[in-house]
């Protein structure tokens, strides 16, 4: 027998207090109080469960909009502009003075099998380590650019080795441009 028509049982047929009936099954005073209203009013329908959606939503797009929504994403196809969310929201507020949100766009648009979804991220499962199995099997090269007090640039150069992490050598070399190169060059 299901939980509630068990307290609804307790409650109407076993004449016993809401109270006893709550602590016994373990269940809430309020929600043996909706069963047993819910009953008394439909009979053994009412003890089905019922959705807490609601019944309407004041912030759903109107069709209207919706089919301005897809006519834009066409008319912007057609012409081989971008068709993305955000562009027929701008579209949209320059032709309507008015447009839903771009995630509102993009949430009809993937709803009507115009966006295929594809993730945004790489899976964690796809970042693996790499890692040498011996020692100097393999280094790795970081370069990072740092211009110094002076001005000038130097480029600083790191080894690493993938076994070990340690860096191996590190190195600062000046920064070499095109047009330094041209300046310091001899002419003919």
């Amino acid at each position: 027998m299901v939980l509630r028509q068990m307290v609804v049982d307790a409650v109407v047929i076993e004449g016993r207090s809401i109270r006893e009936t709550a602590a016994s099954y373990g269940v809430s005073k309020s929600w043996v109080y909706e069963l047993v209203r819910r009953f008394r009013e439909s009979g053994p329908a009412g003890l089905e469960p019922v959705s807490k959606r609601p019944h309407t939503n004041p912030r759903q797009m109107t069709p209207e909009v919706e089919e301005r929504i897809v006519r834009m994403r066409k008319e912007l196809s057609d012409f081989g502009a971008d068709c993305g969310a955000q562009t027929i929201a701008h579209h949209l507020l320059q032709r309507y003075s008015a447009s839903p949100s771009p995630s509102a766009i993009y949430q009809l648009l993937k709803r009507r099998g115009f966006i295929t979804p594809e993730p945004r991220k790489r899976p964690r499962h796809s970042y693996v380590r790499f890692e040498a199995d011996l020692p100097n099997e393999c280094w790795q090269a970081d370069m990072t650019h740092w211009q110094l007090r002076s001005g000038q640039g130097v480029e600083i150069l790191n080894f690493i080795d993938d076994h070990s992490r340690m860096i191996v050598a590190c190195e600062a070399r000046v920064t070499v441009r095109a047009r330094n190169e041209r300046r310091s060059g001899t002419r003919r």
